[in-house]
């Protein structure tokens, strides 16, 4: 490899050598065993190699390469000594799109250790000296890296595509003479067909994974990935194009995590994070490697597969006791996104079906539709929804939730009223869906965040059931927003995050208060108040975090830049900080909101819109987003803003630009105490915390929608509560105090925080006001803060099982404990880790461990 990489560095490597040779489709045959902890099977890639699969697309400069193939000097390898596999499903026993049912062979037995590094196998590759010359090809070997950590590789084989039936339509050449060049060009045809064919595309892929090996492949790995190659292949071009992997990934694997569910049974998820899939299956991480793939997994008949794609998959039974799951996508992807959950879910229907949801049912499926208007976008061509005339006008795609069987009623009260109107409201916003489904699947309680979003499916964690409403609808919104800005418009660096998690954190407000049908004002305000607790969060985030973790562009110049062989790395990926921060998401929030100010909101959503429909199926850099952006403001509103400004300002530096930072100190000063003042004076009272019923009026209790100067005299009645002698407190004297939402109890919160003291009946008159415990997991966390600082006793169950049941927002009351230096609260830590440390999430424990001990 032409980068030396330190594996004890926080920087993640991407070893992939993908600037010669891209995987363009992954057929995935895996068996879950719960008992083993072990996902095993087989993955069989098809690749395309050369410079037509590095396509310049929309404005964006793609780093296009010449067809320039790396060779790689090594020491002579012997093949790897390993049983020959079973055969699998005859081709007599397979119809024309049986390719969703196929089961596979018998087990392969060898390595039963799951050890890689066992002494039957030799290997010869010299995984330190991988010193690549792409000029000289007189002796070398070509050497396919794939990204890999934590799996052990049995066998890797070259698939003989050319005894699948029917194959020789994708013979352009019926004359070649070299049956590997064959091969290779019936590769290279199937990874090219155009969109309208997709389902025969999908179809063939299976086919060919299903074909015989010709012949063992020479490879090894170390720590980061998977070498291959093939004796006498001296180009990326002679490389074979259609290779088979059998593999199994190891109970440790920091890919796929191992657990119960709510109700005790087990089952296993896949995050893609932090070190991506490459611990679920060797695969191509740089995001340049956009992929499609299909996946055939098999369980236990009791279990349900979830997966990311664009079928409702429904299980197939193969034998007693055992089902299989199909899942496809045909929209090329980063590897990166693909994710996976196996367990006793149970799915949530609605009890009565709506209107929405019977159309959102007899939509087009992508069998049905006409996607033979290629070209016009901008992406590689796929069946793209952006070119279905039915799908710009599907308000709410059809959608799935799933749940642990103890939390389903919860999901029934609460998340499965949300989706339809959280789904209209991205689609009012944005436009059309870039996915045509969605599946929602609520979490272990071990999941170490609040949600997460891939392709066709969103995880959630149960700490957004409870307390209401609002939680879980905010967080519903952040991840639908990724469906645009995270899924369908991915960063081309990974360092530059912001252009995900800024833009769901900024869209999810917007999308939030159409959900809620909320008018301008209202929606105004609530904004205004969501702004100010993000402002108090950075600034808590810059005055405690190292200042290089606080750069959106850490790069700089070198952004979007890798090496010859298309390697490169993740700055700071590996450093465990990093996972607990929100730098990226609050500052790129505010970066945006600053813009949406200089234009307007109605401009501001009219180009995003615009962008999003230039950008779809792509992968950007910031200056593709600036750039298009600075176009679109009249001149006068530009006030001197560039691109470099920018750079220079918000992305290369920590923290804000000074100038921006006085104005919000100011503005959210100003909202704090006094914002709503003028428009207070005769305010009908205002509803909010249901979901329209369409009839003007709102579902829930009708509690107000407070305005600011009510919500800073709360504030003031409770420092002078705090202050009151005891003995003064008469009969009658109490203070009456507004109901509070959501968002203004945590910032009333924050704001005692920063009181001295507070006494015990202060707390406890809080608690018994606002039933702090049986709010949702942001208020109760503030109320978990103040009962450590203030070691108010009383409440210590509550504190103990915020760490149990939240462990998605846990982990800073763990440094509060044990910060106070208090040993009944250092003792409360330490039980409540030893309760959870087997099922809560390895970079969570690991945290936590050196907090505790």
């Amino acid at each position: 490899m032409d980068i030396k990489l330190d594996p004890s560095r926080d920087d993640l490597p991407l070893m992939a050598n993908t600037s010669h040779i891209l995987v363009k489709h992954y057929v995935l045959d895996l068996d879950v065993d719960f008992e083993s902890q072990i996902i095993d099977g087989t993955l069989v890639l098809f690749l395309e190699s050369g410079n037509r699969s590095r396509k310049k697309s929309g404005s964006t400069e793609e780093a296009c390469r010449s067809e320039s193939n790396e060779a790689c000097r090594f020491r002579k390898l012997e093949p790897c000594h390993v049983p020959v596999a079973d055969t699998r499903t005859s081709w007599s026993q397979m119809g024309y799109s049986d390719f969703a049912i196929c089961g596979k062979g018998e087990r392969d037995t060898s390595g039963k250790d799951g050890n890689h590094d066992n002494q039957e196998q030799t290997y010869g590759i010299s995984s330190s000296k991988h010193c690549c010359d792409t000029g000289n090809h007189g002796s070398e070997d070509f050497l396919l890296v794939l990204d890999c950590c934590d799996l052990s590789v049995l066998r890797v084989e070259e698939v003989d595509v050319a005894a699948v039936p029917g194959i020789e339509k994708f013979t352009r050449s019926p004359k070649l003479t070299v049956v590997s060049e064959l091969r290779n060009q019936i590769v290279r045809e199937l990874v090219t067909l155009p969109a309208d064919r997709w389902r025969e595309q999908l179809d063939y892929y299976a086919w060919c994974s299903l074909a015989p090996g010709c012949g063992e492949l020479l490879f090894d790995t170390d720590t980061w990935s998977l070498q291959i190659r093939k004796t006498g292949a001296q180009t990326a071009t002679a490389f074979p194009h259609a290779i088979r992997i059998r593999y199994r990934t190891k109970p440790q694997g920091r890919s796929v995590t191992w657990t119960s569910d709510q109700s005790g049974r087990p089952c296993v998820y896949t995050m893609g994070s932090p070190i991506n899939n490459r611990a679920l299956f060797p695969c191509q991480e740089p995001p340049v490697a956009m992929s499609t793939w299909q996946a055939t997994v098999r369980a236990a008949a009791s279990f349900v597969v979830l997966m990311s794609g664009e079928n409702s998959a429904k299980p197939t039974q193969l034998r007693e006791g055992c089902s299989s799951w199909h899942y496809y996508v045909t929209m090329p992807m980063p590897a990166s996104t693909f994710t996976i959950a196996v367990g006793p879910w149970t799915e949530v229907k609605p009890e009565t079906c709506s209107p929405s949801d019977l159309a959102a049912e007899r939509s087009l499926s992508p069998s049905e539709a006409d996607f033979r208007c290629a070209g016009v976008c901008g992406h590689m061509e796929y069946p793209c929804r952006f070119q279905d005339p039915s799908a710009t006008t599907q308000e709410i795609i059809p959608h799935r939730v799933f749940a642990p069987e103890r939390l389903a009623g919860a999901c029934q009260e609460t998340l499965l009223q949300l989706l339809s109107p959280c789904l209209s409201a991205a689609h009012a916003v944005l436009g059309t869906h870039p996915f045509s489904r969605l599946d929602v699947l609520i979490v272990p309680a071990n999941f170490p965040s609040l949600g997460m979003a891939s392709p066709h499916i969103v995880f959630l964690s149960q700490s957004t059931l409870a307390g209401g409403s609002h939680l879980c609808g905010t967080r519903l919104c952040h991840e639908i927003a990724h469906a645009w800005f995270g899924l369908a418009i991915g960063a081309r660096d990974w360092t530059e995050e912001w252009l995900s998690e800024g833009f769901a954190t900024h869209l999810e407000d917007v999308f939030w208060a159409k959900a809620q049908q909320l008018a301008p004002h209202e929606a105004q305000e609530q904004q205004e108040l969501r702004a100010s607790l993000r402002w108090r969060r950075l600034q808590d985030e810059s005055r405690s975090s190292p200042e290089q973790l606080q750069v959106l562009r850490p790069n700089k110049e070198k952004t979007g830049h890798v090496s010859d062989s298309g390697s490169s790395v993740i700055k700071h990926g590996l450093n465990p900080e990093k996972v607990f921060m929100q730098v990226h998401y609050l500052k790129g929030y505010f970066l945006l909101r600053f813009l949406a100010r200089r234009l307007g909101d109605d401009t501001y959503f009219s180009f995003l819109r615009k962008f999003v429909h230039t950008f779809h199926g792509q992968l950007i850099l910031s200056q593709d987003f600036l750039q298009m952006l600075l176009e679109n403001i009249p001149e006068e509103k530009r006030l001197g803003l560039s691109v470099e400004s920018i750079f220079r300002d918000w992305l290369e530096r920590p923290g804000l630009p000074q100038e921006i930072e006085v104005r919000h100190q100011r503005n959210f000063k100003s909202f704090n105490c006094e914002y709503g003042m003028k428009r207070c004076a005769g305010r009908a009272a205002r509803r909010a915390g249901g979901i329209s019923r369409g009839d003007g009026r709102r579902s829930g209790q009708g509690s107000r929608f407070q305005c600011s100067v009510v919500f800073a005299f709360q504030v003031a009645k409770w420092k002078r509560v705090n202050r009151r002698p005891r003995k003064r407190k008469r009969r009658g004297t109490e203070e009456a105090f507004e109901k509070l939402l959501p968002d203004q109890l945590v910032l009333l919160l924050e704001h005692l925080l920063e009181q001295k003291t507070l006494n015990p009946r202060t707390l406890r008159s809080l608690e018994r006001t606002y039933r702090l415990s049986q709010q949702d997991a942001e208020v109760r966390h503030r109320w978990c803060e103040l009962v450590v600082k203030h070691k108010y006793t009383t409440a210590y169950k509550t504190v103990e099982r915020f760490l149990q049941e939240d462990q998605a927002m846990g982990i800073y009351l763990y440094g509060e404990l044990m910060v106070s230096e208090d040993a009944r609260q250092q003792q409360l830590a330490r039980q409540c880790f030893q309760l959870t440390k087997e099922q809560m999430d390895r970079c969570s424990a690991q945290v936590v461990a050196e907090m505790l001990f």
